[in-house]
């Protein structure tokens, strides 16, 4: 029988067999280029320019979503002490020192945390999300961004990112370069047809493979959420809240809807409409988020 340990270990398999594939991808890119060209040196140096930019990134990557989300730190325990409170006592409970807290001024509810690594980590709340939860519930969200922390999920996005940007930076150049012929224009044109489609092709797979990471991780950290608060009815019954809700975040950006822990823009609602319907594989593999209810079994070990 399916439980909030086995979930774990089955996520982390997961997770790594992806990571495995995104090294294959970029491999299967790099052997293609050089077919086509010739030069492997126009790999590495894409390589690079990926990684520093990306490396740059993580560094300052809690200012940069702070930023875009509108995000105000809370300074003292006086103006939120029961969010305060909670975040403490639950920090205590998984061994994680206390992130500094930020409120966002928006009626709908959400959460996500942010941050280079556990010392320099960020949780952020909206307005919307404190008078709808009960103290489980809001328990339950916070133990849920605290296991992102001590996943070190912000870690693996961010190697996830690069492995993407890498594939769609080369992969661009590479149609660039195409256009203004090359190595390629003298083989043969079945073989550069081949070359040109996997080019193309590539980059959508990394998008598909980067989103699946990104859904494996939400179930990790729900599991990983639930065995802090032991507790995980009180994250269903949060979740369930935040998905019925019907209003998306007034300020949203794509960059980091990945990182809520519902999506902004509220695709993945429970809404009477949709609470009977299955999601179809295909418009899944395109969530950054698993859908609501999947979640929510998973949790009450319900799934299949």
């Amino acid at each position: 029988m399916a439980t909030l340990y086995t979930q774990q270990a089955s996520n982390v398999r997961k997770t790594w067999f992806m990571m495995t594939g995104f090294l294959l991808l970029i491999i299967a890119l790099g052997f293609t280029l050089s077919f086509m060209y010739g030069n492997p040196n126009l790999l590495y140096g894409a390589v690079a320019i990926s990684i520093l930019l990306n490396i740059g990134a993580y560094w300052f990557s809690d200012k940069i979503v702070l930023s875009m989300a509108n995000a105000t730190r809370i300074e003292s325990r006086e103006q939120y002490p029961d969010l305060w409170n909670t975040l403490e006592n639950l920090s205590i409970t998984a061994g994680l020192p206390m992130p500094t807290l930020y409120v966002i001024d928006d009626p709908a509810p959400n959460a996500f945390a942010t941050g280079r690594n556990k010392d320099h980590a960020v949780v952020a709340v909206t307005t919307g999300l404190l008078p709808l939860l009960n103290k489980s519930e809001l328990e339950g969200v916070l133990a849920h961004e605290l296991a992102h922390i001590g996943n070190r999920d912000m870690l693996l996005q961010t190697a996830v990112v690069v492995f993407a940007g890498i594939i769609s930076f080369v992969a661009d150049f590479a149609l660039r370069m195409s256009a203004f012929g090359g190595d390629g224009e003298r083989k043969s044109p079945v073989f550069l047809f081949l070359g040109i489609a996997a080019i193309i092709l590539l980059p959508i797979a990394a998008t598909v493979i980067r989103l699946a990471i990104s859904r494996e991780r939400e179930f990790l950290a729900d599991a990983t959420g639930a065995l802090i608060t032991r507790y995980p009815e009180g994250l269903a019954s949060a979740l369930e809240k935040i998905s019925n809700f019907h209003q998306p975040m007034r300020v949203q950006n794509h960059a980091i809807s990945h990182l809520f822990i519902s999506d902004p823009s509220g695709v993945n609602d429970m809404s009477e409409a949709r609470e009977e319907e299955k999601v179809s594989w295909f418009a899944k593999i395109f969530m950054t988020h698993p859908p609501t209810k999947e979640r929510v079994d998973r949790l009450l070990n319900k799934q299949a």
